[in-house]
């Protein structure tokens, strides 16, 4: 049996997507090359935004000749569409759709695979019997499975839900409440990854500093990746995304000093204006926010920042615009990933509060935010000319003929090298900048150079 899957959304539907893969192979499924070719199709959907719901849809459709053409295709929908006030609706829309799951909810999938390949196994013992032997379809023509063992990087989920109440996110009610997955399971599963390949991992979580608080011991993501920091073979570790309530002491020395946790944040903003933030309910001032980047510059010298901005919320005036386009000029990030704010049915915000900011309005401070991040990511990633940096190879761009990674301070680098470098660190000399990424020649090959020296906090205090 083929299978494949379909993905949209954040990072960890892509996770989920990477687990579900891995469950299927295991079940002994091959990644299909296309829709057509797949005897289990599964569409993992997000409901953010309106536009990524359309998009689902739009490819759910797409399905409805192949499902009539052959009744037996397993049609399976899930993700952040799928929750108890929407799945009625969803069934009467999508009605040749066979079932539908939760996020990260794979058991019903899982049992409706066990129970198919059970039957194909029964086919198989009865052909000699002159019954129908199974269908035996192509190997796929190439891999699109996204659990492929050569990708060098990859997602960790450590926990799932939310438990905040932010007024614009929907997220919270279609994942649910947190549910931390536990330290151990989470080492053997980054132990497995590396076993397959990988060299650095993600962890994931709605808002992943407060990975522990409902476990036993309530260990936190500081003692998480101290665990993960002794796995042999891994070379880096990364998490997203933050909060700025919850991003403590212990996290920032953990990035400080544990070698492999790279130097990188993402701490999302989302506005520069207290009494905005008041009405997106993100518990914080801008205040705050400032005290808790200070902290983590003070203790991660060279770190670099990425922030989330959404701009034209409700109520949003020029002049509270105008405090988030001062605060990203003071902060200076090196990534600002910004959006216009789009209503979603079911949240606070979507339900009580105007949607009062003109389209054309918002689409200006989009583009003003645009503007003044591209300045200066391009100024930042100017006093990188003539370093020399760590890249760790993704891929490669086969019609430039350039190689692909990211620093440990997450600068998107290319390069040109006619060795082969997937899945390897290189030391690239930088020798032109912009403000996406930075373009180099390949030098020396692992442990050229060395990495950032990262030394207990009483050392660096120098006490």
């Amino acid at each position: 049996m083929n299978y494949y899957i379909w993905t949209v959304g954040c990072q960890m539907n892509e996770a989920d997507s990477e687990r579900l893969a891995r469950a299927l192979e295991d079940r002994g499924l091959q990644p299909a090359s296309s829709v057509e070719r797949a005897d289990v199709v599964v569409l993992n959907t997000c409901s953010v935004r309106q536009a990524a719901e359309e998009k689902a849809f739009s490819k759910a459709g797409t399905l409805r000749p192949l499902k009539l053409a052959r009744p037996d295709l397993l049609v399976a929908l899930g993700g952040c569409m799928v929750a108890a006030d929407t799945v009625q609706d969803l069934r009467r829309r999508l009605p040749y759709v066979d079932l539908f799951f939760r996020p990260a909810d794979f058991a019903e999938l899982l049992e409706a695979v066990d129970a198919r390949l059970a039957r194909s196994a029964g086919d198989y013992g009865r052909a000699s019997d002159g019954c129908l032997a199974p269908t035996v379809h192509e190997p796929p023509l190439d891999l699109t499975a996204l659990a492929d063992p050569l990708t060098p990087t990859r997602w960790l989920p450590i926990m799932n839900g939310c438990n905040r109440r932010c007024t614009y996110c929907i997220v919270p009610y279609r994942r649910g409440r947190e549910r931390s997955r536990p330290l151990e399971e989470l080492l053997a599963e980054a132990t497995r990854l590396v076993r397959q390949g990988a060299r650095e991992v993600t962890l994931l979580g709605q808002i992943v500093d407060r990975y522990g608080k409902d476990l036993p011991g309530r260990p936190d993501l500081a003692d998480l990746l101290r665990a993960l920091d002794g796995v042999e073979g891994l070379e880096r570790i990364r998490f997203l995304t933050s909060h700025p309530r919850d991003f403590g002491d212990r996290i920032v020395e953990a990035v400080a000093e544990l070698p492999k946790v790279c130097e990188h944040v993402n701490i999302p903003v989302q506005a520069g204006d207290d009494a905005v933030l008041r009405s997106m309910a993100r518990g914080y001032t801008v205040d705050h926010y400032r005290k808790v980047i200070a902290g983590i510059r003070e203790r991660v010298p060279g770190v670099s920042l990425a922030t989330d901005v959404i701009v034209g919320f409700s109520g949003e005036t020029e002049e509270q615009f105008q405090h988030t386009l001062d605060l990203l000029a003071e902060i200076r990030f090196d990534v600002v990933h910004v959006a216009m704010y789009s209503v979603r049915p079911g949240t606070r915000a979507g339900d009580t509060m105007p949607d009062d900011v003109p389209a054309a309005e918002k689409k200006s401070r989009l583009l003003r935010v645009e503007a003044l991040q591209e300045q200066i990511a391009a100024e930042i990633n100017a006093g990188l000319l003539g370093q020399t940096v760590e890249v760790l190879v993704e891929g490669r761009d086969e019609e430039k003929g350039r190689w692909k990674g990211r620093t440990r301070t997450n600068k998107l680098v290319f390069f040109a090298d006619e060795r082969n470098w997937l899945g390897r660190l290189a030391q690239v000399r930088i020798e032109r900048t912009g403000p996406w990424s930075l373009q180099g020649i390949g030098g020396g090959g692992e442990g050229a150079t060395p990495r950032m020296h990262k030394m207990p906090r009483m050392n660096r205090m120098g006490s």
